[in-house]
């Protein structure tokens, strides 16, 4: 059985839900390969001495400050943290290496960033001709040393022509580029289920003949729904919360002019994202794709506090005309009267995207996979050749 090792980490939602995509796609294909997740803080740290230490696993703080909207003065601390992976190379490296030796992949996939050097190099160190891949989970890169490690041996996957442009300036070859329709989704957001959106929306308390929005900050939610759910009074929310019960518990008591209900975590976005007419939320790579999938026109922000890996996502949305983005809260009743006004039009230009990132990836790995087992095939057929 061939093994493919995808490495994630648990800092915000987006890389978890790709190994996750990742894993059904290939299930829904029949494809004959174990994908086996690997938490990329688990290899290199296998006692969890950082948590037995400081309390908390080294992803925790990122994701409180996603859930507080503590997100300003990220690109410095991002520059720090590139530095302190620079310093821990040597030791990374001779673990990561280690792990490679033992688990014995036949593909090794990285959907995170900062540490694709290291991971690249350890790959190489383990020997065999070991393919890595990395696959962005962004619509484009942050340069320098987010993404994109051209003097590694490093397959790129890339879901936007900005990104594949990007990779090509830096360097990389087109050997090892390869260009994805998109960001990769769990086979659910393409495949809509049928349901009566009346009967539902009716279900939770909203009227079904108005406009509803669907509000999400990730899987870990954020204060700044309560505000957001204030600024638009008049507007009728369904808000998924995710894992932060607090928040839904508050969202839920909150008095407003119309209906709204607040969800926590649950599996089935696309279902609830179904009885939306359209998104709002920050512009994660992940959330605006799962919208736009299933029909959404976008309602995102940008400003100081818009993380700089997704700063070229409001850009992205506007040049495609799938949204429109706000600078502050003052300004997000207008701009949601704006897009209900146009909704036709909107919801036509989301139409036209055409996703098909994940069934593309997976095909990416069975080249590699392919090119891989060629010369070992050759070698052994060269052997069974009389002399």
């Amino acid at each position: 059985m061939t093994t493919i090792d995808l490495v994630y980490f648990n800092a915000g939602g987006g890389h978890r839900a790709a190994v996750q995509a990742l894993q059904e796609t290939a299930q829904e294909q029949g494809r004959p390969w174990t994908l086996r997740p690997v938490n990329l803080v688990r290899v290199l740290d296998p006692g969890a001495s950082f948590q037995r230490l400081t309390g908390f696993e080294p992803e925790d703080y990122y994701n409180l400050r996603l859930r507080r909207g503590w997100t300003a003065g990220l690109a410095h601390e991002l520059k720090l943290l590139q530095g302190l992976i620079r310093l821990a190379h040597r030791p990374m490296l001779a673990a990561l290496r280690r792990h490679w030796l033992a688990s014995r992949p036949d593909l090794v996939v990285s959907v995170v960033p900062n540490f694709n050097r290291v991971l690249a190099e350890s790959v190489q160190a383990a020997g065999n001709g070991l393919p890595f891949v990395t696959v962005m989970t962004d619509l484009a890169d942050h340069p320098p040393r987010f993404w994109i490690e051209p003097r590694v041996q490093q397959h790129l996957v890339c879901g936007t022509p900005r990104a594949a442009e990007q990779a090509r300036a830096a360097g990389v070859p087109a050997s090892r580029l390869h260009h994805v329709s998109g960001m990769v989704l769990r086979p659910a957001f393409h495949h809509p289920q049928a349901l009566d959106r009346r009967a539902e929306r009716a279900a939770l308390g909203l009227d079904p003949d108005r406009p509803v929005a669907a509000v999400m900050f990730g899987g870990h939610g954020s204060r700044q729904m309560l505000k957001i759910a204030r600024a638009l009074g008049d507007v009728q929310l369904v808000l998924l919360c995710g894992h932060n019960s607090a928040l839904q518990a508050e969202l839920a008591a909150m008095r407003r002019a119309a209906p709204h209900v607040a969800l926590g975590f649950t599996q089935n976005v696309p279902r609830v994202l179904q009885l939306a007419d359209v998104f709002v939320g920050k512009p994660g790579p992940g959330s605006i794709s799962e919208a736009v999938q299933l029909g959404l026109p976008v309602l995102t922000f940008e400003n100081a506090s818009t993380l700089p890996q997704e700063r070229y996502n409001v850009q992205w949305l506007r040049e495609l005309g799938l949204g429109l983005a706000v600078g502050s809260l003052r300004e997000l009743p207008g701009a949601m009267a704006e897009l209900l006004q146009r909704l036709p039009q909107y919801q036509a230009r989301v139409r036209w995207v055409d996703n098909r990132g994940a069934a593309e990836v997976l095909q990416v790995f069975d080249e590699l996979l392919r090119s891989r087992r060629a010369p070992a095939a050759a070698a052994a057929i060269a052997e069974a050749l009389p002399a």
